[in-house]
């Protein structure tokens, strides 16, 4: 297989081309996941079907029993990613403990709970803790 990459100008589009003697399932893969991009995460409903989810619609991301779950608005969904991963993949994603990860645009408001721990509450009217070793990086983030 041969790779070629053109620097082209500004005002040029970008384009793509695939030259295959067929469109095998490695192909069709491939062709699925330019068309996501990087905005988009693939994650599995409940009823194990592939689901294209954009990352700026996830609330928080919990990891319970080696599987991650990604909370949306009014469901949830498995992804097969590490958190370590998915901190990477947005700035916008932060970690609140050792289990979750939190899109910092869905948080609402934070309020002060005992032993120096926060409580976010998110836009869809959930809540979650954040640990107090994460606590300073949160405020951070914020400024604060």
């Amino acid at each position: 297989m041969k790779i070629i990459i053109e620097d082209i100008a500004d005002n040029e589009e970008e384009e793509i081309l695939i030259r295959t003697h067929g469109l095998d399932d490695d192909v069709l893969k491939l062709i699925a996941r330019i068309k996501l991009g990087k905005n988009m995460l693939t994650c599995i409903d409940e009823h194990e079907n592939i689901v294209p989810v954009r990352a700026d619609d996830v609330y928080y991301f919990d990891a319970v029993d080696n599987r991650v779950f990604v909370y949306l608005e009014n469901s949830v969904m498995e992804i097969k990613k590490r958190l370590y991963e998915i901190e990477e993949l947005s700035d916008l994603y932060l970690r609140i403990s050792k289990a979750q990860v939190v899109n910092t645009n869905m948080i609402d408001y934070l309020s002060p709970m005992f032993n120096g721990r926060l409580e976010a509450h998110l836009k869809n009217g959930e809540k979650v803790i954040i640990s107090r070793q994460y606590v300073p990086d949160l405020k951070k983030y914020f400024g604060v």
